[in-house]
């Protein structure tokens, strides 16, 4: 019954809202109808789901530095500042440096995440209605176009203060002195602090859209009973 449920929901994915709730409406169901504020709170419900489980796991010491998903690593132009140090036996520096980019960017989403939760309260029916329909990453994907903007704005004073508080922008000042200090090599500045911000934006997305397939996918993972109404459509 549900595959024919996501069947006619398809064909009328085009179609106002009104029309797809009377579509709903005229389907045989165990539990109540659900309605188009169900619908949209299922899915806001999900997404902050996601934030509670996953991105929370970010704040944490190594959230980021001991998560293979979203550790930052060095950028490409400073690959060459991080392997020319060690050759000359300065990998503990090298390492420090590697260390407190990660530090930054768990430190910023610790202060930033309440941010992200209040953009997702301006979801429609209308969006949800194409989020439900999508596919497993349709949720994160609405979330990216829709605040990465805002969200970068937001981001990046606190991972400037992060920097601070964390000493990466003593530690790479003294990084990157060092290396432009070396005979030989091409004097780098890049902007440690637009980069990370990015990073750390982009493993914020990454924990949501792990969340997200979770649920999808897994009737285990909707603990629930509007997830579990709710996604039952799509499955």
């Amino acid at each position: 019954m549900t595959k024919k449920i996501f069947t006619l929901l398809i064909i009328f994915n085009l179609i106002s809202c009104a029309e797809l709730q009377q579509v709903v409406n005229s389907l045989p169901q165990a539990e109540a109808v659900l309605s188009n504020t169900d619908i949209a709170s299922g899915l806001k419900q999900a997404l902050d789901l996601g934030i509670d489980k996953q991105v929370s796991k970010l704040t944490q010491k190594d959230g980021f530095f001991k998560n293979e998903l979203v550790k930052i690593v060095l950028p490409e132009e400073l690959q060459k500042v991080d392997n020319t140090l060690r050759k000359i036996g300065l990998g503990s520096l090298a390492d420090d440096g590697l260390k407190v980019l990660n530090r930054a960017a768990e430190d910023a989403v610790k202060e930033a995440t309440p941010i992200f939760i209040n953009a997702i309260k301006g979801m429609s029916f209308d969006d949800a209605k194409k989020i439900l329909l999508g596919d497993d990453s349709a949720a994160t994907n609405y979330l990216t176009l829709n605040t990465q903007t805002d969200l970068y704005n937001k981001f990046k004073p606190v991972i400037t203060n992060s920097f601070s508080k964390v000493g990466a922008d003593k530690i790479w000042t003294n990084l990157i002195t060092k290396y432009n200090s070396i005979p030989l090599t091409s004097n780098v500045n890049p902007d440690l602090t637009d980069y990370v911000t990015n990073q750390a934006l982009k493993g914020v997305y990454t924990m949501i859209a792990v969340e997200e397939k979770e649920i999808r996918n897994k009737v285990s993972s909707r603990n629930t009973n509007l997830l579990k109404k709710v996604f039952a459509l799509q499955d």
